[in-house]
């Protein structure tokens, strides 16, 4: 059945699983704060700051107005940057609490906020008080715009405590080549969709620093753990993690000059600044200020993280990128269970 469905950022991802949900025949809305890229969108049906050589469906219509975006919507669909999170999610609330909607809401964002280190979910939850929505689920898994945009296979997973919103989302997406499987693992899915991102800066500086396969599969391998051991920490369901939001987003992100994080770290191994690759990416990088949260998470909890660590060093310290590599492989030998 045919949905009013809103999602709210227009960059790579959010454009295109706006055009998903166009294509499976609902009507979307798409609202972005930029109303240069609204007005590409609505005339050219291009985005192409963000998605090159991509033609949108004609009936997407964008919306400079969240007021306008979210009339009607029963889905929103959160897709921005984590640190925009919060203040869009409160004037999300606003309208709501004006019209006296109760949506299904869904969030694709990847990270964890700074300083209170609360999942997307959570900030959604603190936001947006259930008499305003009627459910939130999290939609992650190993999924690059991009490949989207060509229609390529692609698997991810929807993550609610509520099993009937789960299967609901799983129903909004799924088609002949974007298919969706459901879990009740939210905290599992949020910490694995935010920390693979720090992970993938690792594999990138690799890459740039010049290393090999063996390099890159020790530490994503590694990285993995590091990952399972946080989200165990609170409780998350290990199976989780061996899924496809655990190593199957790792692989995807760190392996993918199609990640903006791979890229950055690809960047910084060499021998650019992080300010430097700041500017020149001109997107968020969501694994730089997830791998300070992260630290600090961990440091807070005790939970053992050297990779993490070693990334913060190097992002936040000004540590030398082959004097952390060579910190971490001169570490005390271990049991690697």
């Amino acid at each position: 059945m045919s949905e009013k469905i809103a999602v709210l950022g227009a960059g790579s991802w959010g454009s295109i699983l706006a055009n998903l949900l166009d294509e499976n025949g609902n009507q979307v809305s798409l609202w972005s704060y930029n109303s240069k890229q609204v007005e590409e969108l609505n005339t050219k049906h291009t985005n192409t700051h963000y998605i090159k050589d991509f033609t949108y469906s004609e009936t997407l219509i964008a919306y400079v107005d969240l007021k306008e975006a979210l009339t009607d919507a029963t889905t929103i669909l959160f897709v921005v940057p984590t640190k925009a999170v919060r203040d869009v999610a409160s004037q999300v609330k606003t309208i709501l609490a004006e019209t006296h909607a109760k949506p299904a809401l869904i969030h694709a964002s990847k990270g964890i906020e700074q300083k209170t280190y609360k999942r997307v979910s959570e900030i959604l939850a603190e936001e947006i008080p259930a008499e305003n929505r009627s459910s939130i689920t999290v939609l992650s898994g190993p999924s690059h715009a991009e490949d989207v945009a060509k229609r390529d296979i692609t698997l991810i997973t929807a993550a609610s405590t509520d099993l009937d919103a789960a299967k609901h989302v799983q129903n909004l997406f799924m088609n002949h080549y974007f298919r969706v499987y459901t879990n009740s693992d939210v905290i599992g899915v949020e910490i694995a969709a935010a920390l693979k991102n720090i992970i993938a800066l690792g594999t990138g500086a690799l890459r740039g620093l010049g290393y090999g396969d063996n390099a890159k599969a020790a530490l994503m391998t590694r990285g993995l753990a590091e990952v399972s051991r946080l989200g165990g920490s609170f409780g998350a369901n290990p199976q989780t993690f061996m899924g496809l939001a655990g190593v199957g987003d790792i692989i995807v992100t760190g392996t993918s000059s199609n990640s903006r994080n791979w890229r950055a770290g690809d960047q910084l191994g060499q021998g650019k600044s992080l300010n430097e690759v700041i500017n020149n990416m001109g997107m968020v990088i969501e694994g730089v200020a997830t791998t300070k949260a992260a630290y600090e998470l961990a440091k807070q909890r005790g939970v053992d993280m050297p990779i993490t660590e070693a990334i913060y060093q190097v992002l936040y310290e000004g540590k030398e990128i082959r004097q952390a590599i060579s910190d971490l492989m001169q570490r005390e030998g271990r049991s690697e269970f």
